[in-house]
């Protein structure tokens, strides 16, 4: 039994999350007045707002837990304070009006694009040993490197966004491999901007993509990706069809695919039987990170035996839709209590308590 065979040994229906946990209130405004903070002052602030974080999906009962990327600006924007290679002053193509994704700043190209000293993902992974305690799984996650490049304006000698994307490529796989080193059993790669830019692009190429990026450290962790349709202010940026990417996306060397279905209605629920035909574990997006509406245990437990329809208990875990850091923490602390005991329900009902 290799090590992958042992990591994926833990258990059926899961319940997991995808990476971000909204930041307590104190942070936002200590983060906007971070220039009166000392450092000793501002690792105190990570530290805590960490702890905070573990607390509530430890409370929760989660079998899997992040750092909530407490230490993150977003889940992937402050990555780019750690690239050279591009301007460090972001522009917004539009300020004003209805939040949206074109108020994302973007990063103009100024030389090679590169990261010295990492992106800062083990250096969370630490932090989060030290502050979890023993029981539930630790996951770290990593943004892919299409996603990153959805945030640099092509210049130079990077003509278009797979370019910038090659670029990118290996500062991403030179991250999960110093994950890897540093001990770290569960990573997510997160893609969404592949789901989103899915409906015209060529799905084979992401794949091409994916692949080459985690080529060092397939078979050595338990390796997931998560596949959403954008979730900045709750809105999504891109046809929310899963369709145009299988069955390329089967070849993806995972362990696991994360996927949004409550947002959706469980719309295309009956993908998730070919992937886990395919050899492939599936974590349904269960609770919607979009809407307020706060899922009853009841609820959970119905949408579970649907999931029981299409593939087994087995290859089944549960999470939100996509990272909780655009819900209020109130309820995001609800919805996790809520998910992990609809998904008790059913565990109680197949006798796997």
């Amino acid at each position: 039994m290799d090590q992958r065979d042992v990591l994926i040994e833990r258990g059926p229906l899961r319940t997991t999350v995808i990476g971000s946990y909204p930041f307590p209130g104190w942070l936002e405004f200590a983060v906007a007045h971070a220039d009166q903070f000392g450092e000793a002052d501002l690792e105190e602030m990570r530290r805590d707002a960490v702890l905070a974080a573990v607390h509530d999906q430890v409370a929760a009962g989660l079998d899997v837990i992040t750092d909530g990327e407490q230490t993150r600006y977003d889940f992937n924007l402050s990555f780019y304070g750690r690239l050279a290679g591009i301007d460090a002053t972001p522009y917004s193509p539009r300020n004003f009006g209805p939040p949206a994704h074109d108020q994302r700043g973007k990063y103009k190209v100024t030389g090679e694009i590169r990261a010295e000293h990492g992106l800062g993902a083990v250096a969370e992974l630490q932090r989060l040993r030290e502050l979890a305690p023993k029981g539930p799984a630790l996951k770290a996650s990593v943004p892919g490197p299409y996603t990153l490049s959805g945030r640099i304006e092509p210049g130079g000698s990077y003509s278009d966004r797979w370019k910038v994307t090659q670029a990118l490529l290996p500062v991403v796989r030179q991250e999960l491999e110093a994950l890897v080193a540093a001990g770290c059993e569960e990573i997510t790669l997160d893609e969404p901007s592949m789901s989103c830019y899915g409906h015209k692009e060529n799905p084979q190429k992401f794949v091409e993509i994916f692949n080459e990026t985690v080529r060092s450290v397939a078979g050595k962790c338990r390796l997931s990706t998560h596949l959403c349709f954008g979730n900045y202010k709750g809105r999504a940026v891109g046809p929310r069809q899963y369709a145009p990417l299988f069955p390329a996306f089967l070849r993806l060397n995972v362990d696991e695919i994360h996927l949004e279905m409550a947002s959706r209605e469980f719309s295309e629920l009956e993908c998730i039987r070919q992937i886990a035909e395919a050899g492939i574990d599936v974590a349904v997006g269960i609770v919607d990170v979009k809407s307020y509406y706060i899922e009853t245990p009841t609820d959970i437990a119905k949408r579970v035996r649907q999931c029981l329809e299409h593939a087994p208990a087995a290859r089944l875990s549960f999470a939100p839709d996509c990272g909780l850091s655009q819900t209020a923490r109130w309820a995001a602390k609800q919805k996790l209590a809520n998910m992990v005991a609809g998904v008790h329900i059913v565990r109680q009902e197949l006798g796997l308590t």
